[in-house]
């Protein structure tokens, strides 16, 4: 689901909140190492994602926030923000030219500069993350 969250949005924080669990609190995010990416550039998304995006030539830069139950990335639009909200469940990444994120029938590829291999350590704790949630669904 994404949701303008430019300014503050009851229903939207709600939804997230039930959908990918609370915001972790100051102290459990220390302990995970942190819990937000550093912005990354916005290289490709999905057709309907295209309105997102700046339709002149500006750099498009997002980040994601982890979540108990998923992930959430941001992304910038001039002076909008907009929050896309993943459940693990149906999160798929793949590393190709860039890093592209896959869910609910749209994706963003984020360019593989800088920025990119900076947050490595950060998309690997995403994928474990990914791994300890879908371990409680595990058939025996």
């Amino acid at each position: 689901m994404i949701f303008n969250t430019t300014l503050k949005n009851k229903d939207a924080t709600a939804t997230m909140n039930d959908l990918l669990g609370k915001p972790y609190s100051f102290v459990k995010a220390i302990k995970l190492g942190g819990v937000g990416s550093k912005r990354m550039i916005i290289d490709a998304v999905s057709p309907g994602f295209l309105k997102l995006i700046n339709a002149v030539s500006d750099i498009n830069y997002g980040n994601i926030e982890l979540r108990e139950k998923g992930i959430v990335i941001h992304i910038n639009k001039g002076l909008k923000n907009f929050s896309w909200a993943i459940p693990y469940y149906q999160l798929h990444t793949y590393k190709t030219e860039g890093f592209s994120i896959h869910a609910q029938g749209n994706f963003v590829r984020f360019k593989n500069t800088k920025l990119l291999k900076e947050n490595k350590n950060f998309i690997d704790k995403i994928i474990n993350c990914k791994i300890e949630n879908n371990k409680q669904y595990d058939f025996q």
